[in-house]
């Protein structure tokens, strides 16, 4: 059986994932409850998949990197090879994942960002979508979904409330 690819992020109720500046400081400003669900989601993967600017951005706001526990892709058009957290990925995205998946191991986390994100959404890579939908109206922004998507059929597992965040997680249905 092949590793599923979950996709856990959070979106304003607008569907944005971040201001168009790629400002995020907006999400810490909720009030949340625990740590809105994080720990279930991280301990049930094994490996994570983000692109470059995701990367640095978490690089640039933590002192350590908080994944060294997982084995880290992260997809880059500029950078080659790896160093003491990730391996830089220059290969298809199709191709990539579809051996990841075959390989031993559990879950696979797409963290972001919305590049990756869209390449993942034209191959029908993701398996389980875990969206944390937030009390925000930002009214421009990154889209969490760009255009021209295939359709998903999606079965709903659950839906969750942390404070004011509202998770909800679907499965796609085979």
């Amino acid at each position: 059986m092949a590793r599923e690819i979950v996709l856990f992020i959070a979106v304003s109720l607008d569907g944005f994932i971040a201001k168009e500046d790629g400002d995020l400081n907006w999400l810490f400003e909720t009030e949340g409850e625990g740590d809105n669900g994080y720990s279930d989601m991280y301990q049930a993967i094994d490996t994570m998949i983000m692109g470059k600017k995701t990367y640095d951005y978490v690089r640039s706001v933590t002192e350590t990197f908080p994944h060294s526990d997982r084995k880290c892709y992260v997809f880059s058009s500029s950078t080659q090879g790896s160093d003491e957290h990730a391996e830089f990925v220059n290969d298809d995205v199709l191709a990539f994942v579809t051996k990841l998946k075959e390989q031993e191991g559990s879950k696979i986390w797409m963290v972001g960002g919305s590049d990756l994100l869209d390449s993942f959404m034209k191959e029908k890579l993701i398996d389980e979508f875990i969206i944390t939908i937030t009390p925000h109206i930002l009214g421009s922004g990154i889209p969490l979904f760009k255009e021209n998507n295939p359709q998903f059929n999606l079965i709903l597992q659950g839906i969750r409330q942390f404070g004011q965040f509202a998770e909800v997680r679907y499965k796609v249905k085979e």
